[in-house]
């Protein structure tokens, strides 16, 4: 081993310690630098934040873009996951109650952004007991622990704790899901106000951004239906939504959780959500019209679909409250999605004539 290599992994384990874990601070750090005729070992300084933030579903849409917005922000960031969590992320299973209270113990993070859930309604009626223990139990038992280190917690919920027929929703309008799915985060929001009287509950719609694959998004799914137009696809022209980019939501945690620290009373429920409101045939035409694509073959569906798993009609949220209070941002539809919709795009031959 070279001694630049030798030196660079003293420095890690002196980082971190016992824990695994790179504790804050400043330090000195090594690289070798290549020059004509000569090889050298260069000595620099390494600034580790002492602002730590955890997040939980790091691997998932969400996660992904509040662990980048925390990390771009100076925090020392700690992202969990669990299938997917190697090599990047800590493998942590929420439902291990002494695993969680370990890593919690251990990194000591000042806030908790709790966006691991399960999302998909679908789903959630048809494995209605794992998706109870992931959405409430694992949030209770998250709730208990952030008090007890004294860690700011903000659980990241839905706007499918409304049944949409009285828009929009205040944070102090009451709740009435409509579906599975809408109970168990209800009943979630409930368990972690219940158990930490600091935390905050961040109710949000449909979201999308920086995808792995388009099915990862309820919005993005549609993209592959509105660019492949050689037959038909019936779209959805009844449910409301308000499309949102993760990457809004993402600020917002990183806002609140800054005023959480000048303020303590920032805590309880809030909204936030995009202000264009859209069908799902309006989506797709909106991704058709971003991409200069046809849409002609998209065809309008205003009935409600038989056996489907019910949702809101117009579940919107009223996001007054931290407007208010100078916190948000808004990305335009058409501006986020194409930006996430163009490495999915097939024929890319179109770009000369609208970004030029």
């Amino acid at each position: 081993m070279t001694r630049a290599g030798a030196q660079r992994r003293e420095l890690q384990a002196s980082l971190e310690g016992n824990t695994g874990r790179v504790m804050e601070g400043r330090y000195k750090d090594y690289r070798i630098r290549f020059s004509p005729g000569w090889v050298e070992v260069v000595q620099d300084d390494v600034t580790v934040p002492s602002r730590r933030a955890l997040i939980t579903g790091a691997t998932g849409l969400l996660g992904r873009a509040v662990y980048k917005e925390f990390k771009e922000n100076s925090w020392h960031v700690l992202g969990c996951g669990y299938s997917r969590a190697r090599p990047r992320f800590e493998c942590l299973n929420l439902l291990d109650e002494a695993a969680v209270k370990a890593l919690i113990q251990d990194f000591k993070p000042h806030v908790i952004i709790h966006c691991a859930a399960e999302r998909r309604p679908d789903i959630v009626e048809s494995q209605p007991e794992l998706a109870s223990l992931l959405n409430v139990v694992a949030s209770e038992n998250l709730a208990k622990v952030a008090a007890g280190v004294g860690a700011f917690l903000i659980y990241v919920s839905s706007d499918y704790v409304f049944d949409g027929t009285s828009p929009p929703y205040r944070e102090d309008s009451i709740p009435h899901p409509l579906n599975l799915y809408g109970k168990t985060k209800l009943d979630g929001e409930r368990a972690v106000l219940q158990n930490n009287e600091g935390a905050a509950v961040l109710r949000v719609p449909v979201m999308y951004g920086d995808v792995e694959k388009l099915s990862e998004s309820a919005v993005t799914i549609l993209f592959d239906k509105v660019q492949f137009s050689n037959k038909s696809a019936n779209m959805d022209h009844c449910q409301q939504r308000f499309p949102t980019h993760v990457k809004d939501v993402a600020t917002v945690c990183l806002q609140l959780t800054e005023r959480k620290i000048q303020d303590p009373s920032i805590k309880g429920i809030y909204h936030w959500s995009g202000n264009e409101q859209m069908t799902k045939y309006e989506i797709a035409c909106a991704m058709a019209d971003a991409f200069n694509l046809p849409s002609s073959h998209l065809r309008p569906i205003t009935d409600e679909p038989v056996g489907a798993t019910p949702r809101p009609w117009n579940p919107q949220l009223d996001c007054s409250k931290l407007e208010k209070m100078g916190i948000g941002q808004r990305t335009p539809f058409r501006v986020g999605i194409r930006e996430t919709l163009w490495p999915f795009l097939v024929d890319k031959r179109w770009r000369q004539t609208v970004f030029h």
